[in-house]
């Protein structure tokens, strides 16, 4: 015979309604008679009826992640995972289930979160950057349905978004760079319109102009995601006049071209060249030299995205705005201070 809450509360010599609060992460419940029901629970081997508590507080227990998927989504874009990884991590640590929803572009988003609305198959939606239209966002806006879009949106709205300042990793990147003593640094990026592309553009050309460093057109290079695109970007920049000691790669695919590049003319890194790039995935260590990158904790930013939207499904009329985790430097054999190796030089 199945153990309820009834059995758990006349164990633990408890009401069944503090059972019951301490089963819903209610408040003022004092730690002590937490920890002694969830004990007995435990010895018990109690299974709380989840679909009959959901049904009484009007609520699904679900919580959906939407996000763009097509062929070989994992390797073109491994953030996704990360942040899906650690959003989980936190739902399903409150009782909820973290479901995946794949789509093929932004109007199958759009046409999937009227349906997940309409139909209340879940207490809220995780939006990936990648489904961001104004169509959905306005929706969403519309209905008051919890949400939280990872990466903010490219047009104004009042819409709840978590994003990384991708600003401060170029102006990291620069300025790392600088203490190195580089001084001719080239930028090859993604597409004009990817925003990622652009912040992270941006930061490098601000940190160049608050510190009156000249920046030459030229070694502004736009391309695509890609190893090739890298590869031609990086020929570009061998075949003008004044080289660069230095070239900042927006991902590690464009990094792994670069090289390639690099390697053709016969030029060592970091001897003749420093490199860098961003986001620690583990081909920017399998890449000779292994490159130093600007990496940002994506996992963390999935955890704090589960926990605002978390918030948000408890109180709909919260708004939040927010910029979290700032990126940290890992320093490996791409680069190298050339200052320190100029002193020894003397």
């Amino acid at each position: 015979m199945a153990i309820t809450i009834k059995d758990v509360a006349r164990e633990a010599g408890v009401s069944i309604a503090t059972v019951s609060k301490i089963l819903n992460n209610k408040p003022y419940i004092s730690e002590s008679t937490t920890q002694h029901v969830k004990e007995v629970m435990k010895r018990l081997n109690y299974q709380p009826n989840t679909q009959a508590s959901n049904f009484k507080y009007k609520r699904t227990g679900n919580i959906v992640f939407l996000a763009v998927t097509e062929l070989h989504t994992a390797f073109h874009n491994p953030h996704m995972f990360e942040i899906l990884c650690g959003a989980e991590n936190v739902i399903r640590n409150k009782n909820y289930n973290l479901l995946f929803m794949g789509v093929s572009d932004i109007q199958d988003a759009y046409e999937s979160v009227k349906k997940i609305v309409g139909c209340n198959t879940a207490d809220g939606i995780l939006v990936h950057g990648s489904v961001t239209s104004r169509l959905l966002v306005d929706f969403l806006e519309k209905n008051a349905f919890p949400h939280i879009i990872i990466g903010r949106p490219p047009f104004a709205c009042s819409s709840c978004w978590i994003d990384t300042n991708n600003r401060v990793s170029g102006q990291m990147a620069m300025e790392y760079l600088e203490e190195c003593g580089y001084s001719q640094i080239a930028f090859i990026g993604g597409p004009k319109s990817d925003e990622i592309s652009r912040h992270r553009l941006q930061g490098f050309v601000s940190y160049m102009n608050i510190n009156r460093l000249t920046i030459q057109d030229d070694f502004i290079k736009y391309g695509t995601y890609t190893k090739e695109s890298g590869f031609l970007m990086m020929e570009e920049l061998l075949c003008q006049p004044i080289l660069p000691d230095a070239v900042i790669c927006e991902n590690n695919q464009i990094a792994m071209g670069a090289v390639g590049a690099a390697e053709k003319h016969q030029l060592s890194i970091p001897k003749d060249m420093g490199l860098i790039t961003f986001d620690d995935y583990p081909l920017s260590q399998l890449i000779d030299p292994p490159l130093t990158v600007i990496d940002i904790d994506v996992h963390e930013m999935g955890k704090q995205a589960a926990s605002i939207l978390l918030r948000i499904i408890k109180n709909p009329a919260l708004q939040v705005q927010s910029f979290v985790t700032l990126p940290n430097l890992i320093i490996r054999s791409s680069t190298q201070n050339q200052n320190k190796m100029s002193q020894s030089l003397i």
